[in-house]
This record gives C-alpha cells, structure tokens and sequence, in this order.
C-alpha cells in the first residue's frame, strides 16, 4: 500500500445551498454546503483540484434510469405535483420524496458529479474524485425512493465499468444500498458491501438482510452486514475491517466506490446507532488505504452540523491532513453551536444491542461465503451487466432461483407491488 499523496478531484456547486425539500422534511442539502464551508476553511481545497459539476445528460441519467421516470422528473412543477400528488404514485413521488423547485436541476448537478467523477478515475488523471451531494442509494430504475430520485451510484459504476472489468461498491450508510444492490444483484462484475441497520418490521427500506447474497452469475456477490441498534466505531470495525480485507483480496477490485452516509453518527435524527465523526472517517481511511481508484460520495445523515463534521474529517483522511479540533471562521459557523470544535459527539442514547456472539457469528458467515467465490472473477470490456432481472444462467434448479427471486422482488420491490394492486401502474409497461 503505497503512501504516496493522492492526486484528487473535488466537486462542489453553490447552488447545493439553496436546494429545500421542505421545512419538515429530513434531508437538507444545505449540509452540503456547510461540508464546503469547513473543507474551504480548514485550507483542505488546497490539497484537491476543485471543479464545479457539469449537468448530467438525458442519455446519461437513462444508461440506467427510464426513459418516463426521467421525463416526468423533468417535467414535472411543484405546483402541478402537489395538485395531484397521487397521480404520481407510479414513480413514488411523494411527501418523501416531493417535486421541489429545482429538484432536476439538482439531480443533473449530483449525478453529472459522480459520472464526471468516475471519467476522471478512468483517465487515470485522479486517485480519489469526492462528492459529497451524491450518494443517493435507493433511487430505482423508475422511481424514487428513500429521499433519492437518480441513483448517481450506479451511473457512476456504470461509467468505471467502461474501464474495470470489477468495481467494488461499499456503503457505510446506516441504511441498506438497497437500489444499488438491485441494479447489479445478478452480475459478478460488481460486488455490493453493504454495512446497515436491519430491522426489516420498523426500519426502512427493510432488505439488506445476511441471506441476500446475489443471484445467477452474481450469487455471492453482494454481501449484507446486518446490523442492530446501538452500534459502535468498536461494533462497526469489528466487522468491517476483515470483511472489506477478505473482499478486496478474492474480487480484486479494479475501482472502488464509497457511499460514505453519516446518518450512523450518534444523535442523528433517523438513526440508531453510536459511531462517532473520528469512526467514520476511521472507515474512509481504511478504503483509501488500500490504494485503489476510488469514486467516494455523501449520502444520508440528518443532523446537518454532524454530517459536516463527519465529511470534513473524511474529506482530511483522504488529502493526508490532521485537523485541528477548533472550528474555523466559516460562513455557518454559528451553526455548530457552543461546541466549537470539530470532534464533537452527542451522548448515545441507544443501548448497545449487538452482541460479540451475534457479531462472531455474523462475521463467520459473511467470510466463509466469500472465501468460496472465485478469486479475481474474468469478464471481457465488452460485456456489460445483465438488464434484465432475471439471471440467464441455468446454474441450479430453476425454481430453486425463481423462488428466491420472487422473495427478493416482494421485499425490494413492496412500492411498485402496491401500485400494481391498486391499478396505478401496469406490470406489462417496458420498466
């Protein structure tokens, strides 16, 4: 592992500031900002070629999206949906994830980031390309999902696909990567690594669980570390560290991309874990340590002032740099309360559920399952991943396969269900 300083491209738009779901919804893209205004004033953009976001083109958001979603995103005004907000139901647009003013704009700007991002790993031009306004991990072929309308992680591993014949896709997010997931649950050319919550009768979106291994040519390839309330930076590493080792050794991954949500930090609002700023980034730097080519990206988190902290200190593990803890003079500064420093952590209010049996033997399962894999898997540049759901492979019983599909589709797939069972949306439409 080389320690040699990383060459890194860093994407930012001010506009990210003005962009508002709404004054009772959770996700706030302001936090974006307020992430900027720490990197800029801590001198980190210094260490970084800074670029602001090209937009996103049509044919580049429907390389994985549909060509309808996409348009009705386009199309669509706040005033319009709002009238008849059931209408929209198709593509699950609702209060949690409404039209705002602005919203395809900043689909284009986030998505055109994590695209242009991965172009400029492919070049060879960068090590480490960070956005922190993408990372949207739930957003589906064709419909929104999870606070997530473009799922800019997938566009972004279908570029690097262009170059690698393997792309190792990690997210940290408390919540399952379940749209990335889905997109690539049939190949071996990816493999998901997906570290959450699992709670599936309370917790959204309810997948992720260890069972849910791929399927055809990518059984094994996605890879579920399900976890309980109250986990720690202890709990999370535990875990984490041997499993990412053991995945990066048998896939040899030729690019990485990193979902780096930091609604795992204790205190968030929809979370229920205990991981600290400094674990957080404890795992950026773990991924940046293995010297591979790496698309990293923001995702959730709910109180604003943490995630900044979080994603500074992310953003200094990946340039090389130790912060010092006093805050500086920024723009929002007084935001961050009477705290004033940069390693602050709210006191736990969960207990800690996870237990080192639970995680022994968790971790076992996950290890041995990928010990089994072939190492380094072959694929030639021109084969791409499968579009359709179902594998081509006839590689075990085909109801065996149809069967875990079809569970797999129930639990993935609940929103497009109930819109069928309601007459909302036609099962026979080209998704």
């Amino acid at each position: 592992m080389s320690d040699r300083k990383r060459r890194i491209a860093y994407f930012y738009d001010n506009e990210y500031a003005g962009m508002y779901y709404g004054a009772d919804h959770p996700m706030k893209p302001p936090r974006i900002a307020m992430t900027h205004s720490l990197v800029v004033g801590y001198g980190l953009h210094e260490g970084m070629d800074v670029y602001k976001p090209r937009r996103a083109q049509k044919d580049e958001l429907t390389a994985f999206h549909s060509e309808d979603y996409v348009d009705t995103l386009r199309s669509t005004d706040p005033e319009t949906f709002q009238n008849s907000i059931q209408s929209y139901s198709k593509y699950a647009l609702d209060e949690d994830c409404p039209i705002f003013p602005g919203l395809f704009d900043f689909c284009r700007q986030y998505s055109g980031a994590s695209i242009e991002g991965a172009s400029k790993l492919n070049s060879g031009q960068y090590d480490i390309a960070i956005n922190w306004a993408g990372g949207l991990h739930h957003a589906k072929k064709s419909s929104a999902s999870g606070f997530c309308y473009i799922n800019d992680c997938v566009l972004g591993i279908l570029e690097l696909l262009k170059v690698h014949p393997r792309v190792l896709y990690i997210d940290i997010d408390i919540h399952h990567g379940d749209g990335v997931e889905e997109a690539f649950y049939c190949t071996d050319r990816v493999m998901t690594l997906s570290t959450h919550l699992y709670r599936p009768e309370w917790f959204f979106p309810g997948t992720g669980a260890l069972e849910e291994i791929g399927e055809g040519q990518g059984r094994g390839y996605s890879v579920n570390i399900p976890l309980v309330e109250g986990c720690t930076d202890d709990d999370f590493m535990f875990m984490f560290k041997p499993i990412l080792e053991r995945v990066i050794q048998v896939f040899n991954p030729g690019a990485i991309v990193l979902q780096c949500g930091a609604d795992g930090l204790v205190g968030d609002r929809l979370g229920t874990f205990n991981m600290t700023v400094e674990g957080h980034a404890s795992a950026v730097e773990l991924v940046k340590s293995y010297n591979i080519p790496t698309l990293v990206l923001g995702g959730g988190g709910y109180v604003k002032t943490n995630v900044a902290r979080a994603w500074t200190l992310g953003t200094a593990a990946l340039v090389g740099t130790v912060l010092d803890d006093t805050l500086p003079d920024c723009k929002f500064a007084q935001y961050f309360g009477p705290e004033g420093c940069l390693r602050y952590n709210p006191a736990p209010r969960f207990q800690d559920l996870n237990t080192k049996e639970d995680l022994h033997a968790i971790r076992g399962i996950i290890l041995d399952t990928i010990k089994r894999l072939d190492s380094a898997p072959g694929a030639h540049l021109d084969v791409h991943p499968p579009a359709s759901f179902i594998p081509h492979e006839n590689v075990e019983d085909e109801e065996v396969v149809h069967n875990r599909l079809t569970a797999y589709a129930q639990s993935h797939f609940i929103q497009y269900l109930r819109c069928v069972e309601a007459g909302s949306a036609d099962p026979f439409d080209s998704l």
